[in-house]
């Protein structure tokens, strides 16, 4: 998908779409997912092609993945190619778990060498990625 991007405000929301959506709004703006699957750490996952979202069984929203060739943060636009960089040099508590890129400053997590995913967190879900950081 040549062109596409991410707006990000962090832990709030994803190209107009809040963290505080349920499983009803995601189905409103996107119409009925291509699929749908449990992933290894419980979450469902609906995925729309361009975008997956994630959700707990309780229905609260923790993850979006969008492929994003760049992500907009703000008035900032940062090319996928230069994000571990930005990250690297923005997020002094970024850190590396299992080939994800996280940083907590801005709420994403992303694979440096698979481009061009990128996934935003729910402040609420932070924990368990840094409990991954601490191998619990």
């Amino acid at each position: 998908m040549p062109g596409r991007s991410m707006h990000l405000e962090s832990y709030t929301r994803v190209d107009g779409m809040p963290f505080t959506a349920t499983r009803e709004d995601v189905l409103r703006a996107h119409g009925q997912p291509l699929s749908e699957a449990r992933n290894g750490v419980g979450l469902t996952a609906l995925d729309f092609g361009g975008v997956v979202y994630r959700f707990q069984d309780c229905g609260r929203l923790e993850e979006i993945t969008t492929r994003a060739e760049v992500l907009h943060l703000g008035r900032v636009a940062v090319p996928f190619r230069d994000l571990a960089a930005f990250v690297h040099g923005h997020d002094a508590a970024a850190f590396e778990r299992a080939g994800f890129l996280v940083s907590p400053r801005y709420g994403i997590a992303f694979v440096p060498d698979e481009p061009c995913w990128v996934t935003a967190l729910a402040r609420h879900c932070l924990g368990e990625w840094e409990a991954l950081r601490q191998g619990a």
